[in-house]
């Protein structure tokens, strides 16, 4: 399958809210100086089988979004527009039907030679919800209604393979993995 790069986001500081940017040079820690850089990170919600602030691998280094998917949560919650930068994105990707269905270990292989390999989907948390709610102040039920909105819509979760630069406009190419079902 192919897509293309429509956007890229970094979070420069410990700010979860992201900014535009042209290009983004990946390393093997992610995006150098994000929120989100790094090799290994500390456990939190998401992994209730481990006491919080046990150091993990970072398999959350890029958060990818699709502007199909932040459109039908935005028609969801009734409001005009959900903006990647909102909800802590790096890449906005077009072209990839149900970005948020792609399988675990799928490939991302960009033009100029990055790859990103797919840890999974990224479910809808709190910081992004409360994120959308303040360009709505006036509406109290998006903090609550956005994990039902978002669910298997939120974009995906991510780790850099092979670092590289990647810039707005490349095309990439996604190589999923052999599909089995576990009985």
């Amino acid at each position: 399958m192919k897509g293309r790069l429509a956007g890229l986001y970094h979070a420069p500081s410990k700010s979860f809210v992201t900014e535009a940017v042209d290009c983004l040079d990946l390393t093997f820690d992610g995006i150098p100086g994000d929120k989100h850089s790094g090799s290994t990170r500390r456990s939190g919600g998401r992994e209730p089988w481990y006491p919080r602030g046990t150091e993990l691998r970072n398999e959350r280094q890029l958060s990818i979004l699709a502007p199909d998917e932040l459109g039908k949560i935005a028609e969801a919650l009734a409001v005009p527009e959900i903006r990647p930068e909102w909800i802590g994105g790096n890449m906005l990707v077009e072209g990839i039907a149900d970005l948020s269905w792609l399988p675990p270990r799928t490939l991302l292989f960009f033009a100029n030679g990055a790859v990103v390999k797919i840890d999974g989907d990224n479910a809808p948390c709190r910081a992004s919800a409360r994120s959308i709610a303040k360009h709505h102040p006036h509406r109290r039920d998006i903090e609550f209604g956005f994990a039902k909105a978002a669910r298997h819509r939120r974009g995906l979760v991510s780790w850099v393979e092979k670092p590289g630069r990647v810039t707005v406009g490349e095309t990439f190419e996604a190589h999923l993995p052999q599909q089995w079902l576990y009985a």
